[in-house]
């Protein structure tokens, strides 16, 4: 995210002003990047910033002319997609190099898509102060008597049902967005009988997703003695290109959209609704088929207060506690923006040379993208907002909640690297803080 995004909200006259911006949390960006690995290339777009990148995957032959022709005739950028996989020979962090094998949702052998058993985990246990306490269901967070300071939280053993408490100087909440709000919501007391931290009212509003599955596909008749090799973790992206200045202005919606897609050509799964047989068909399975080019739009959502999630204290889960109810919806601004995402989406792909193209539109309710966001949003003011600019919540501060839940509008690209530099960060105040005797 850049200035674009943290400004937007305050221009737009929507929901509350982020507490920060882009030059506050861009050293973290560089920090999580160079930490986790991240292959990309610098494009000089400042609605994409540039960062600490490896070496990029390479594009196919029909994603090099589609993007070159793009260019030319529409002026729009298509880059390589940045994706936290290791590319420089020889490994990094004690991770290997990025075969292009396709086992990354296996766990890949290699270490080197990041995730936390390749990455995090060993260094975690590397510093010799890691616990792991499997089975536990967090419930609520224990107060002191004034309720100014949070010392510990409570957990259900998922297996026994049994109740322990754990305490600490300092508490992170990273359990993803609905989960941290449904403990905060779960955390009442006579001093937040509407939930830890609810002074404002805010906690459970506020909530977004992105929402995609509008696009287009076409075919191309070109580079049929060609073909790809590996199977690349990424693809190609269209970074955003509408509200961006007032020449890409719409009339009709705010904020905007990026595409994710790519090229490739057919393998032998086009048969399998044939159900074919002999030789032919089997002459058959050994030939590539015809290239195909795929582009999906992510849209970003606004922050309406009544998008919320609430705690239903009626129905109960098999662990005896209260379940969580999701109410939200897409409004005017959302729908509008899907209009142009479908009819650019085929403007692009008839730009880059393809033939056949073909819109698509699928249902896409909110929660389906799994970028939910909001709920908890920090503030400049605690009257408005949940969190301070340092992720901690306003009236107990020595509460850090540090994933989707403090994100104050949504943008349109991928959240999860904004979550682990603003969580970089927060882990660093809040050491800067315990030294201080603050915490």
């Amino acid at each position: 995210m850049g200035d674009l995004d943290f400004e937007a909200n305050l221009k737009d006259g929507i929901a509350v002003d982020w507490p920060v911006r882009y030059k506050d949390i861009q050293p973290w960006y560089d920090y999580v990047e160079k930490y986790i690995g991240v292959s990309g290339q610098n494009e000089g777009l400042f609605q994409l910033p540039d960062g600490v990148f490896q070496p990029p995957f390479e594009y196919n032959c029909l994603e090099k002319s589609v993007k070159k022709r793009v260019k030319e005739v529409l002026g729009r950028d298509i880059i390589m997609g940045r994706t936290a996989h290791i590319t420089v020979e020889g490994g990094w962090k004690g991770r290997g190099t990025c075969q292009t094998r396709n086992r990354c949702m296996r766990g890949c052998p290699y270490g080197a898509y990041f995730s936390s058993n390749a990455s995090t985990l060993p260094a975690a246990e590397a510093t010799g102060n890691m616990t792991i306490r499997p089975f536990s269901i967090v419930t609520d967070i224990i107060l002191n008597d004034d309720a100014t300071r949070a010392k510990g939280v409570r957990i259900r053993d998922a297996e026994t049902l049994e109740t322990h408490e754990y305490f600490a100087k300092v508490i992170f909440i990273c359990a993803s967005t609905f989960g941290s709000t449904q403990i905060l919501l779960n955390s009442t007391s006579e001093r937040f009988p509407d939930g830890l931290g609810n002074d404002s009212g805010e906690l459970g509003c506020n909530v977004m997703d992105h929402h995609f599955l509008v696009g287009a596909y076409g075919t191309s008749d070109d580079f049929k003695d060609q073909t790809t090799k590996g199977r690349r973790p990424t693809g190609i992206y269209i970074p955003r290109f509408r509200n961006i200045d007032e020449k890409s202005k719409m009339p009709n919606f705010i904020r905007g959209y990026g595409f994710q897609g790519g090229a490739g050509r057919q393998g032998w799964w086009r048969y399998i609704p044939e159900a074919q047989f002999g030789t032919e068909f089997k002459a058959a399975l050994s030939q590539s088929g015809n290239w195909t080019f795929g582009i999906t739009a992510f849209g970003e959502s606004l922050p309406y207060h009544e998008n919320r999630i609430y705690i239903n204290r009626e129905l109960k889960d098999k662990y005896d506690l209260p379940t969580l109810t999701m109410d939200v919806e897409w409004k005017t601004n959302e729908w509008e923006m899907r209009k142009d995402m479908k009819e650019t989406a085929v403007e692009i792909l008839e730009a880059g040379g393809l033939r056949n193209v073909n819109a698509y539109e699928d249902s896409s309710n909110p929660g389906l993208a799994i970028h939910e966001m909001g709920t908890a949003r920090m503030g400049h003011d605690p009257k408005t907002s949940v969190l301070n600019k340092w992720n901690q919540i306003h009236s107990v501060p020595n509460i850090f909640v540090t994933d989707g839940s403090f994100m104050t509008s949504a943008s349109c690209v991928n959240p999860s690297l904004t979550y682990m530099a603003f969580t970089a960060r927060a882990a660093n105040h809040a050491v800067e803080e315990l030294k201080k005797g603050n915490l």
